[in-house]
């Protein structure tokens, strides 16, 4: 056993992350909460499995490489420019905001000022793993609150990059701090200078050769070795590897190879990054989490609290109403799984200590274990709000003052709830047509764009009752729920036959088990989008083997009806 050295301890890890993240699996749970969990069970710390630490966190390196070179890949200016201002200015203002109440909470501990401040920016990032993955699952990531929450999520990840280059300068004295930042941050200028030469000029060159050898290996093997040579090339520089393969992922993704190089990455980001949230946990102390459960749980209050007030914030300053923030500042409440690289940063400058690094990652993974709890929670916030005027009132906040006071003079027009994309063509067809209709959407430029246009428009949530009382509900021939969430739809059409309990209802929705809620409601008509487009889709397949379009809707209709065996 001892002759198999490294080997044997590799193995041991690589097992215990496969057993750790099975069992995540199994109570749906990220996957990377059961690496955490492993390394700590199997660190000298817990049962002393493995000693060679320094040797796992050596290969779990190769991890955060690829984690970051991906993560240039991945990333979307396209999608920050979509998303607007609360990406950028909202995103930078919460992690400031958070980073500063973080640092007070260092303070108030008796913590040495470079550590509060590293503490605050680790408690400043929220996951992006798991919130994304809890938005599809629940059908709102195309939500207002949904694009909010990618936005500032995108801008998050964004900011680790000069977060990794500034704060190990805090490891130096008080009058080198200064110095030291100046250096870095001329390091890192130089280090992208001749990186985007590189990038521009011989990256295109070198893939382009390689992928007309028309080999996937070849071209897997050039991928990883460029990413590697960037983190090498940034540590010439005096810049963190990490952020080196950032810089190349970032350059190689404004390729036409990036989806490519993506898919081929993916594996082995996925395997050596095991690797590195496993030694993550290695170094976790438990007996001070288990020794001071006090305080952990008084920082996991104050983080959640504290980011809830913040991110809830932000969409408001932007001109979101109250709905948007309450789910917003609910869904970004955890620390994120980029905290723990940037943790990694810090231990390894000698800035974090051993127990702020085993208080944060204890707070990191409570905090996403309660993650899916706490979203729930913006669903019984919202619901019970409803049920009160006032709360009525506060959730119509940023509807505009016009609207509140004024019923819009129609009649016989169809109300529309949603102008996302799911609503487009009807719009097109309605305005083509010249059939009246009115919009109500929680998006301030989708608002702007159609009053550009000419169509009524009001500014708000359509499930709110104060904000269906502007529409002539009561006159309406049709109501149209477009969005996404569940949520929205049942409250929407709950409020709208409370009006006018006549009205022609039809609705989307997402999973079988809420169509039976929404037609027990009084939805007349469902639209489900995936069926809709499998119809389309045996549609055209079955006309390229010769049946007619009477054969052809015959069969849709038996498989709509449910009557096709």
């Amino acid at each position: 056993m001892e002759n198999l050295g490294l080997g044997f301890e590799l193995i041991i890890v690589l097992v215990a992350a496969v057993v750790g993240g099975i069992l995540a699996h199994r109570l749906k749970l990220p996957v990377l909460l059961g690496y955490l969990v492993a390394g700590i069970l199997v660190s000298p710390h817990g049962l002393g499995l493995i000693q060679d630490i320094d040797a796992i966190k050596n290969l779990a390196s190769v991890g955060v490489i690829l984690l970051l070179f991906t993560l240039g890949l991945e990333f979307s200016l396209d999608e920050l420019r979509r998303i607007g201002r609360v990406a950028v200015l909202g995103g930078i203002a919460q992690i400031l905001l958070t980073a500063l109440a973080g640092f007070a909470l260092g303070k108030v501990l008796g913590w040495a000022t470079p550590e509060a401040i590293f503490f605050g920016f680790l408690i400043s990032l929220s996951s992006t793993l798991i919130v994304l993955k809890l938005l599809l699952e629940r059908g709102e990531l195309d939500t207002i609150h949904g694009r909010v929450m990618t936005g500032i999520l995108l801008m998050q990840d964004l900011s680790l990059v000069p977060l990794m280059i500034i704060l190990p300068a805090l490891g130096k004295a008080g009058a080198e701090i200064a110095p030291a930042l100046l250096d870095a941050g001329a390091k890192a200028i130089g280090f992208v200078v001749v990186m985007a030469g590189l990038g521009l000029f011989l990256l295109p060159k070198i893939l382009d050769k390689v992928a007309q050898s028309r080999s996937r290996e070849l071209f897997l093997i050039t991928v990883v070795s460029l990413s590697l040579a960037a983190a090498i090339t940034a540590q010439f520089f005096g810049v963190s590897a990490a952020v080196g393969a950032f810089i190349a992922g970032l350059l190689i993704g404004r390729s036409v190879f990036a989806r490519q190089a993506l898919a081929d990455v993916v594996p082995f980001r996925d395997a050596f990054g095991a690797l590195f949230f496993v030694s993550l946990g290695t170094l976790a102390d438990l007996s001070f989490i288990t020794n001071n459960p006090g305080l952990v749980i008084g920082v996991v209050i104050f983080i959640i609290v504290v980011k809830f007030i913040i991110c809830g914030a932000v969409p408001l300053v932007f001109g979101y109403n109250a709905r948007t923030a309450i789910f917003t500042g609910f869904g970004l409440t955890q620390i994120g799984e980029f905290s723990f690289v940037l943790a990694g940063v810090g231990v390894a400058a000698g800035i974090l200590r051993d127990t702020t690094y085993a208080l944060t990652l204890g707070a990191a993974i409570i905090t996403m274990v309660l993650t899916p709890f706490v979203l729930s929670l913006a669903n019984f916030s919202y619901r019970q709000l409803e049920r009160f005027k006032l709360g009525q009132k506060l959730l119509s906040f940023r509807s505009s003052t016009e609207e509140k006071r004024t019923v819009l003079p129609l009649a016989g027009h169809a109300v529309i709830c949603g102008a996302g994309r799911s609503a487009e063509s009807l719009i097109k067809v309605m305005g083509r047509r010249n059939l009246s209709h009115l919009i109500i959407d929680l998006d301030p430029r989708v608002i702007a764009r159609f009053r550009k246009l000419g169509i009524p428009c009001i500014y708000g949530d359509a499930s709110n009752p104060a904000i269906l009382a502007g529409a002539s509900l009561e006159k309406a021939k049709l109501l149209v729920c477009t969005f996404p969430s569940f949520l929205d739809v049942e409250l929407t059409v709950k409020n709208a036959r409370a009006v006018n309990p006549k009205i022609d209802i039809v609705a989307r929705v997402e999973r079988d088990r809420d169509a039976e809620a929404l037609l027990n409601i009084g939805v007349n008509e469902l639209v489900k989008p995936e069926f809709e487009s499998s119809l389309e889709i045996t549609r055209h397949a079955l006309h390229r083997y010769g049946l007619t379009a009477t054969e052809i809707q015959y069969l849709l209709n038996s498989l709509r009806q449910g009557t096709m065996s």
